[in-house]
């Protein structure tokens, strides 16, 4: 991986992720410079790390070669527009976004017509180095820019890249949102479990490790596909058919697609909002 001299703007729960996956990696302490406005998560970076810190953006981007974005979309633009008055321009430097809902088109204007612009969306299994991360990059950036934005992702996790930046909006919906769905599904199951008399604990257990277990099947079986794997453990006339004919009786399948529908055309109201 290329070593360039990396500034994370903001120091939330992402960049902490995505420069300990670095660290863990190789990546020189000495070339991250992290900038945030509070000094807590600061210390506790360059303790943990031994990277650099400073609470003055335009002090991390100067030296910086790639910035990354990580300020909540709300204050992107302000703090853009104040990192460019700074500044006088960010020529020569890769801006790498990791905040939702702000399109490409839209970093470019915050940013003074700055146009060498890749934007990304990780999800919150990025935090324990499980993430799933989506990537764009609009027409005119360099191979070099891409292999870095993705292999600085892949620190946390494995990564897509879209063709066309409303793919973006596909990978909330299939990856971005999807493990608050895991998470509910799971929790139904849970509390079911514990109506047939197990204990929180015992219900906690007994759906967590299954969960975990049903996704390593899919993982160590790249050959198959997700209804070979499910036929595979749905004898004809037992229990698994019995429950799996009932999901597909009151329409799991059609009611799944809907709500990631409706995630994608949230993803596209928010684009609106910045």
């Amino acid at each position: 991986m290329q070593h360039r001299v990396l500034a994370f703007i903001g120091a939330g729960n992402m960049s902490r992720s995505i420069i300990a996956g670095l660290i863990q990696a190789g990546y020189p302490a000495e070339r991250i410079i992290a900038a945030n406005p509070s000094r807590p998560k600061l210390d506790e970076l360059a303790s943990q790390f031994g990277i650099r810190i400073t609470q003055d953006n335009a002090e991390a981007a100067r030296e910086a070669e790639v910035i990354v974005l990580a300020v909540k979309p709300q204050l992107m633009a302000g703090m853009l527009a104040a990192l460019v008055a700074e500044l006088g321009s960010l020529e020569g430097k890769l801006l790498v976004s990791i905040a939702a809902g702000i399109r490409v088109e839209r970093l470019q204007e915050m940013a003074g017509g700055h146009d060498r612009i890749i934007r990304t969306m990780p999800n919150t299994p990025s935090l324990l180095g499980l993430g799933m991360t989506g990537l764009y990059a609009p027409p005119g950036i360099g191979q070099a820019d891409r292999d870095f934005a993705e292999q600085m992702m892949q620190a946390v996790g494995k990564t897509l890249w879209v063709e066309q930046e409303s793919g973006i909006n596909g990978v909330i919906a299939a990856a971005g949102s999807a493990p608050a769905y895991f998470f509910l599904f799971m929790q139904a199951i849970a509390e079911e479990a514990e109506a047939m008399g197990f204990t929180p604990e015992q219900a906690r257990l007994l759906v967590q490790q299954t969960a975990l277990g049903a996704a390593a099947m899919v993982e160590q079986n790249p050959e198959l596909s997700l209804q070979t794997l499910r036929e595979q453990v749905t004898s004809k006339g037992g229990t698994t058919a019995e429950a799996v004919k009932t999901f597909q009786e009151q329409g799991l399948m059609p009611l799944t697609a809907r709500a990631m529908q409706a995630a994608v055309t949230r993803a596209g109201e928010m684009e609106t909002l910045f």
